[in-house]
């Protein structure tokens, strides 16, 4: 199979919201008045970012995903994507699932591929995809209806939304750092290869949140990065956070049983700073509590508040009863982790 039956079989489809999409040199976008793109590129590396043998089907919806997420966070509606694919071989079976994954996808949230490009090389996947935000915020002096990580204030509230650390769990149990009964190894597994983008969130956060990020590299890393923007200082109540591991509320023993069984120090690490969860981190004046849970029941994701920012600088993290917590945790990154990679 040549590059150009290989894109026509599997990734070409009639245009419907572009002006443009595949088949020339470049697509066309039209933004609607009064609207700005948002515009986000992902890349998922074989053995950096998945394991070589991942379900194509499942592959597919998560590269996806992965930029929806990103959408997410600003609260933007999607639109549309290009697709850059390195492929060792053009084996159909593998191709067949994979679009299949990722179309399925693109078609529940109205984003179509427009475009891209494919050759051989090791496994490489990366997806540009663009939305589009009001142009106008609805806060005085605002430039844009997006959500940024930037714009909150010390007093308001910190939430984030769905689960947290079952993907990083999985991820241990993938590796055999850990033995998971299979009924929670797929539980988390399913977590870990298809996240669901909280797109609607985002969008019912639009004029709610004073900050917004997606959960990609760990909750207290990714909450820095709206610390950085805001030149703000925050506490974060721990107890509250680790309750939204959801392998740990599906021990056989509770929670007391699965802290013993496979340590604190584990359930602290995949919450606070395991990654893959492609939830939301965001920030809303108290005054706001009742609309974020109008925004949370109209989007049909749970949120959970669990803690407040602060006019001074540093993340500080309590337990239950206030006490200070220090774990020895570090969220990702790619150049400062082993060269072999993340999995």
């Amino acid at each position: 199979m040549g590059e150009f039956e290989l894109i026509r079989q599997f990734f070409t489809r009639p245009t419907r919201g572009a002006v443009l999409g595949v088949g020339d040199d470049c697509a066309l976008l039209q933004s609607a008045p009064g609207m700005q793109m948002a515009i986000s590129t992902d890349m998922l590396v074989s053995g950096r970012h998945f394991f070589a043998d991942t379900n194509p089907q499942a592959l597919g919806h998560k590269c996806l995903a992965v930029n929806l997420s990103d959408l997410a966070a600003c609260g933007a509606r999607p639109l549309a994507f290009t697709l850059a694919l390195a492929l060792p071989d053009a084996d159909e079976a593998w191709l067949a699932p994979f679009s299949q994954g990722l179309l399925a996808l693109a078609d529940a949230h109205g984003c179509e591929l427009i475009g891209g490009d494919t050759t051989r090389g090791p496994l490489n996947i990366c997806i540009t995809v663009f939305g589009e935000v009001p142009a106008q915020g609805s806060r005085t002096g605002a430039v844009t209806g997006a959500l940024l990580r930037s714009g909150a204030h010390a007093g308001d509230d910190i939430y984030v939304s769905g689960t947290l650390g079952d993907a990083a769990l999985a991820l241990r149990a993938l590796q055999g750092e850990l033995l998971l009964p299979p009924e929670v190894l797929a539980v988390a597994r399913n977590r870990l290869e298809r996240p669901e983008p909280r797109v609607a969130l985002g969008l019912a956060l639009r004029g709610v949140a004073s900050a917004c990020a997606d959960v990609s590299d760990g909750l207290l890393g990714d909450l820095g990065h709206i610390l950085e923007r805001c030149g703000l200082g925050a506490e974060v109540q721990t107890d509250r956070a680790l309750a939204l591991l959801a392998a740990r509320a599906q021990c056989a023993g509770g929670e007391a049983q699965f802290d013993r069984q496979y340590g604190y120090s584990t359930v602290q690490q995949c919450v606070l700073a395991g990654g893959d969860d492609y939830e939301l981190v965001f920030c809303a004046p108290p005054a706001q509590r009742a609309a974020v849970a109008q925004a949370s029941a109209r989007s049909a994701t749970p949120v959970t508040r669990i803690g407040s920012l602060q006019a001074a600088p540093g993340l500080r993290l309590v337990d239950g009863l206030g006490r200070a917590v220090a774990p020895k945790l570090a969220s990702f990154d790619h150049f400062s982790a082993p060269s072999e990679g993340r999995l």
